[in-house]
């Protein structure tokens, strides 16, 4: 699949590489964004044109997958480009432990200074800083070796959930001086039900415009001669699903698509334990701020303006986005900057009659990745839309590989940069990804269905035909996805499917064995000393 022609607004001029010239880094990072949202990528009823012209300056990589849910273990893995069964940062709130490396530490070490705007969701490892440091009361910081320009705090108290960004509406808004988060997020109807309300704040106001605002002023201090590097992230369209004016109104309910799900919740996935708790247990509140009731009792109306809102936040953050390229471009910075576009998980958006981001469906894992390689080497690939598959951890090695870095054998993901500048087709043969049923930050003691922490965690293996799903503690789940796309029928019981799901789980054994931890394990004793293996 081919983008449109390029039109004279969307062209940059491009360089050969050289060793004389800047190497910049901007990192999109969004949170919560589906990969099937983009407007290019023929999603007609949400409006993305900023991100759309990117795409015509890039490679879009229409089947990317991250490796975990919710934010901690994924962007764990895009910092490290390990799969979570190696960082083994399962769940938000648990402890990365410090001797993985990851992006920043690696740029800081080849004489940069990344910059952060955003967050990392990254607890500190206990090992090594005090048990009573206030950051174990949070639902995750910034890693060590960012340079913090503007920090999403995520505390979960219900009223102070971003200081930083409260004491800036503040200064600008004294009405609003004391309002938590989830006041000036709620709908401004103050209804508990979601009813296609604008929320409180105003879209200048909004954390949006404001993570907005700290990019272009940090773009507007960076010198031309020198090389930087940003993570410039948002966290939309992250819920609670309420979106400022005039955003809320600009996606026509007549234009959403429907609904992906079984004809009952019980009938999905044969009525699979985990997906009947989910079902059974799932609250409004997590996903609206004030809201009252359970998912599983949305309309078909109510259930409309939360996709609606959803689509206004991703609209919205799409306006911004184009600020801060624009930004790029005017400060002539375009031409020596790597751009990246991608989120840390998606989100469920009420396909099998669920919100959120957990388990093991397509809508949690499939995230947008676009890349802009300013080279001439990349002329070539400027518009195209990759089908084959990739992964989130794939991004740490292609800006390595970018910077003329080495990337380090414990690194699982493989560089990207070949397929941007054509030299390399097609994509992997499976995607892995991972969640774990405990609670997490908020219930940490939580266990669901019986099973301790020890036992309650799923695997996944998604080629382009298949899905496997392995769990530690509860059935394994199968998809048939030419014949079942939606994974409405699990297969693993279906005699006819036995051999599938035979080589599914050898394929998933195997892939554990091969990507095992292997931090010095390429290293060994000899008569001749220490010996590194190739």
């Amino acid at each position: 699949m081919e983008l449109p022609a390029r039109t004279a607004s969307d062209r940059i001029r491009t360089k050969s590489p050289s060793v004389s010239r800047p190497r910049n880094i901007l990192l999109i990072v969004l949170d919560q964004w589906r990969g099937d949202y983009l407007g290019h990528l023929g999603a007609t009823w949400v409006n993305t044109p900023n991100i759309d012209a990117l795409a015509r300056r890039g490679v879009s990589f229409a089947r990317n997958f991250c490796q975990g849910a919710p934010c901690g273990p994924a962007r764990t893995s895009l910092q490290t480009g390990k799969y979570v069964m190696n960082h083994r940062v399962v769940h938000n709130g648990v402890p990365l432990d410090s001797r993985h490396d990851h992006l920043a530490r690696m740029l800081r070490r080849a004489g940069y200074d990344p910059s952060l705007i955003g967050y990392s969701t990254t607890t500190p490892d206990p090992r090594y800083v005090s048990r009573s440091d206030f950051r174990f009361s949070r639902n995750g910081d910034i890693a060590d070796s960012w340079r913090v320009i503007a920090q999403m705090d995520e505390l979960r108290d219900q009223t102070d959930m971003a200081r930083n960004y409260l004491a800036w509406v503040s200064e600008n808004e004294p009405s609003y001086s004391g309002r938590g988060v989830n006041e000036l997020w709620a709908q401004k109807s103050g209804a508990a039900r979601p009813d296609g309300s604008e929320c409180v704040i105003e879209a200048a106001l909004s954390d949006t415009a404001w993570l907005a605002d700290n990019a272009l002023t940090y773009l507007r201090g960076v010198s031309s001669q020198d090389s930087w590097m940003l993570h410039f992230g948002l966290s939309r369209p992250h819920p609670p699903f309420s979106a400022p004016a005039p955003f809320h109104r600009s996606t026509v309910h007549e234009s959403l698509p429907a609904v992906t799900r079984a004809a009952t919740r019980m009938s999905e996935a044969g009525g699979h334990p985990y997906l009947a708790h989910l079902h059974g247990s799932q609250h409004l509140g997590g996903y609206l701020a004030g809201g009252a009731g359970s998912v599983a009792s949305l309309s078909a109306a109510e259930l409309d303006h939360v996709r609606a809102a959803y689509c206004g936040l991703i609209e919205e953050a799409d306006h911004h986005i184009g600020r801060v390229l624009d930004e790029l471009k005017s400060r002539a910075l375009v031409d020596d900057t790597l751009i990246i576009l991608t989120s840390d998980h998606g989100e469920q958006l009420g396909d099998h009659s669920l919100l959120g981001k957990m388990g093991f469906y397509d809508q949690s894992y499939h995230v947008p990745l676009i890349i802009v390689d300013p080279h001439s080497s990349a002329d070539t690939t400027r518009g195209r839309v990759e089908h084959g598959l990739s992964e989130s951890i794939d991004i740490l090695p292609t800006i390595l590989e970018w910077l003329g870095m080495p990337c380090p054998h414990t690194v699982d993901g493989k560089s990207l940069l070949p397929a941007v500048r054509g030299e390399q087709a097609g994509g992997k043969e499976a995607v892995h990804f991972e969640f774990s049923l405990r609670g997490g930050f908020l219930n940490p003691d939580r266990r669901i269905l019986g099973l301790d922490y020890r036992r309650s965690e799923l695997a996944v293996l998604r080629t382009q035909t298949h899905k496997y799903v392995h769990f530690q503690g509860l059935p394994a789940l199968l998809f048939d996805l030419t014949e079942d796309p939606h994974e409405l029928t699990d297969r693993a019981t279906d005699p006819r499917c036995r051999e599938v799901m035979l080589d599914m789980a050898q394929r998933m054994l195997n892939w554990r064995m091969y990507n095992a931890e292997r931090e010095l394990v390429n290293l060994n004793a000899s008569p001749a000393g220490l010996v590194r293996l190739t």
